[in-house]
């Protein structure tokens, strides 16, 4: 069996202190433009969806305020642990033993989506927190967030401000297709771009102050976010509690 590296010190200091670090090349070109070409099956329509999986249209072009070809109107596709090759990319060896040295030998899986960014029309992602519209305590979790494209300035990289982790839960509001901090909560000058390589992850905390911008470039931006969770922390939403998927250890009575 081959040995899986854990955090490195630079990694855990950077946890701490910025609330995320990235790990590159954790998955290979080849493996990148398989990913891809099961989400274009999915977003052109030519492979069904698993049970438990959603495709959401880009939503201006949901509103006849934009058009885009069949497969390039596709905002996020949901639900990616039912899909058999995405769920390898879940329980990978590498990722699973990070989150695990991050919160707990006993982790579940919150959330995995896939966030499209099509060519000209995909649309920002405007600054937020996670945990605040999360049923999950304490605010602890820890996402992973791949491109399978180039992620550039041009197509909507992730962008952070480190150590805003720390800051606690900040007031979130609705605006029209998204939910953001008001700007009188941070400074949109300490937001730090992510230019990130196709295959490398972005670790974050999920009080992380982050977004990403549109895609204002003619080349894609396909990115999952897969997002873990202690399985000792608790659900706070209303019942019934979600059966979370187990992706290591053992469940813990009374947690999610």
């Amino acid at each position: 069996m081959v040995a899986v590296a854990g955090l490195t010190e630079a990694q855990r200091r950077a946890a701490e202190e910025d609330g995320y670090f990235v790990v590159e090349d954790l998955i290979s070109p080849e493996e990148c433009q398989a990913y891809i070409q099961r989400l274009m099956e999915y977003a052109r329509r030519e492979r069904p969806l698993p049970p438990g999986m959603r495709l959401q249209v880009e939503p201006r072009i949901a509103r006849g305020e934009l058009s885009a070809p069949l497969g390039e109107d596709i905002r996020k596709i949901s639900g990616m642990a039912h899909d058999d090759l995405f769920l390898k990319l879940i329980l990978h060896p590498q990722i699973v033993r990070l989150m695990q040295e991050l919160m707990s030998p006993n982790l579940k899986l919150f959330r995995a989506d896939v966030l499209m960014k099509p060519p000209a029309v995909g649309s920002a992602k405007g600054v937020h927190q996670d945990s605040p519209y999360w049923p999950i305590e304490p605010m602890q979790l820890w996402s992973c967030w791949m491109p399978f494209d180039p992620a550039t300035l041009e197509n909507g990289c992730m962008m952070a401000i480190p150590g805003s982790h720390k800051r606690g839960a900040l007031p979130h509001v609705h605006v029209q297709d998204d939910y953001v901090i008001p700007e009188q909560y941070y400074d949109p000058k300490e937001l730090v771009p992510i230019p990130m390589k196709p295959g490398s992850g972005l670790f974050f905390h999920s009080l992380l102050i982050h977004g990403t911008a549109e895609n204002r470039s003619q080349m894609p931006r396909r990115a999952i976010t897969m997002s873990y969770m202690a399985a000792e922390y608790r659900y706070t939403g209303k019942p019934p509690k979600p059966e979370y998927l187990r992706v290591s250890g053992v469940d813990v009575p009374g947690g999610v």
